[in-house]
C-alpha cells in the first residue's frame, strides 16, 4: 500500500470557507482532491500587494466514474478565483510532456502546498519521472516565441520588416529543433533569411527542405505549428502602450523566469518554482527598474544558456512513459482497493 501523509494548511481550510471558493466544496467531482498548492507570482516569490492566490492541483476520479464508459471529467477551471485543478490522470499526461504551468506545481516551496494527501505526497516525490529534454521545447520554445512577440509588439511601428523577420526566425529555432527530433536526422530542414522577391517585404524566411519517407501527419502536424507562428505575428492588436506597459513588464518578468526555471531543469534536473536567486533581476522587470531593451538582451543570453544546457543535459530525451504508466497504476489500485500484486505488481 502507497503511505498515509496528509498536509492541511490552515489558510487552505479557511479559504474554501469563503462563498467564492464554495465550488470546492460543492462539487463532486472535486470530492478528493489529492494535491492542491499555490501557483502563480505568489508561487515565484514575484507578488506585490495587488498579486492574487491562484491555486492550482490535481483530483482523484470519483471512484465510480472511473468504472463506467462515461469518461469523468478531466480539469476544473474557476475563472473567477483563477483556480485549475486536473484529474490525475490528465495532471500526469501534461507532466510527461514538461507542461510548464504542470511541473512547475511539482517544485513549489512546502509552505505553499495547501493539500496533499498520500497520493500527492508519491506523485510529487516521483517528481523526476516527469522531467527529460523536453523542457527545452516547453520552456524555451515558449519564452522564445512569447518574448519575440513582446518586442515586435513594441517596437513594430520603429523596427524596419527586416529586422522583424530576424525576430520571428528566432522564434522559429525551437520548432526546427522539434522538427529535427520528429524527422530524425537523416532528413535535413534548414531556415535562413535572405532577399524578398515580394513587393511588400525587403527579407523574408526561406526554407531548405531535403526530406524523405517521412510520416505525412508527421509533416503536416509540424507545418502547422510553423504556419500558427507565422500567423501570430500578423495578429498583434493595437495596443495602448502606456496602459499597457506593467501588463507587458509583467509578462516579460514571467517569460525570463521561464528560462531559469527551464535551465535549471536541463542542467541540476530540479524543479526550482520559487526564484530567490533571480527574486531582485526579476522584480527589477517587473517594476520598470530594468529597461526593456536589456531584458531581450538577457532573453537571447539565457536561449543560448539553455541550447547548452540542453546539450550537455543527463536528463533522458523523453520521459520513461512506462514507468510513469507503472507509478499511475499504484495509485488507482490503492484508491480503488485492487490488489496492486495482482495488477501492475507493486508491493510496499
Amino acid at each position: 500500500m502507497i503511505k498515509s501523509i496528509s498536509i492541511t494548511k490552515k489558510e487552505y481550510e479557511d479559504i474554501v470557507k469563503l462563498p467564492e471558493y464554495s465550488f470546492l466544496n460543492n462539487n463532486p467531482e472535486l470530492k478528493n482532491i489529492s494535491y492542491m498548492t499555490i501557483s502563480g507570482s505568489k508561487a515565484y516569490g514575484t507578488n506585490i500587494s495587488t498579486s492574487d492566490t491562484d491555486l492550482r492541483g490535481f483530483f482523484m476520479e470519483p471512484r465510480g466514474s472511473l468504472l463506467c464508459v462515461t469518461e469523468p471529467i478531466d480539469y476544473f477551471e474557476d475563472r473567477v478565483t483563477d483556480t485549475v485543478i486536473y484529474s490525475l490522470k490528465k495532471f500526469v499526461k501534461l507532466a510527461a510532456k514538461c507542461n510548464p504551468n504542470v511541473i512547475e506545481m511539482l517544485g513549489t516551496d512546502n509552505d505553499h502546498i495547501w493539500k496533499m494527501d498520500k497520493y500527492g505526497s508519491y506523485i510529487r516525490e516521483n517528481r523526476s519521472l516527469f522531467l527529460s529534454k523536453q523542457a527545452y521545447i516547453t520552456f524555451a520554445g515558449y519564452a522564445n516565441a512569447q518574448l519575440r512577440r513582446l518586442e515586435n509588439a513594441l517596437a513594430r511601428d520603429s523596427y524596419p520588416q527586416s529586422e522583424k523577420e530576424k525576430h520571428i526566425l528566432g522564434s522559429l529555432q525551437a520548432e526546427m529543433l522539434k522538427a529535427h527530433n520528429v524527422f530524425g536526422p537523416e532528413n535535413k530542414l534548414k531556415l535562413y533569411i535572405d532577399d524578398s522577391t515580394r513587393e511588400d517585404l525587403d527579407t523574408e524566411i526561406f526554407l531548405d527542405a531535403d526530406l524523405k519517407h517521412i510520416s505525412l501527419r508527421d509533416y503536416l502536424m509540424i507545418n502547422s505549428e510553423f504556419s500558427n507562428m507565422l500567423k501570430n505575428y500578423g495578429k498583434l492588436n493595437k495596443r495602448n502602450h502606456k496602459k499597457d506597459l506593467p501588463h507587458l513588464r509583467k509578462h516579460a518578468m514571467h517569460l525570463i523566469r521561464l528560462y531559469y526555471m527551464g535551465i535549471d531543469i536541463l542542467d541540476k534536473g530540479e524543479i526550482i518554482t520559487y526564484r530567490r536567486d533571480e527574486h531582485d533581476l526579476l522584480m527589477g522587470i517587473r517594476m520598470g527598474d530594468m529597461d526593456l531593451s536589456d531584458v531581450f538582451k538577457l532573453q537571447r543570453e539565457l536561449d543560448e544558456r539553455m541550447q547548452t544546457a540542453y546539450n550537455n543535459s543527463s536528463l533522458p530525451e523523453t520521459v520513461d512513459i512506462q514507468r510513469i504508466d507503472k507509478l499511475v497504476q499504484e495509485i488507482y489500485c490503492d484508491y480503488l482497493g485492487v490488489d496492486t500484486n495482482a495488477g501492475s505488481g507493486y508491493s510496499e
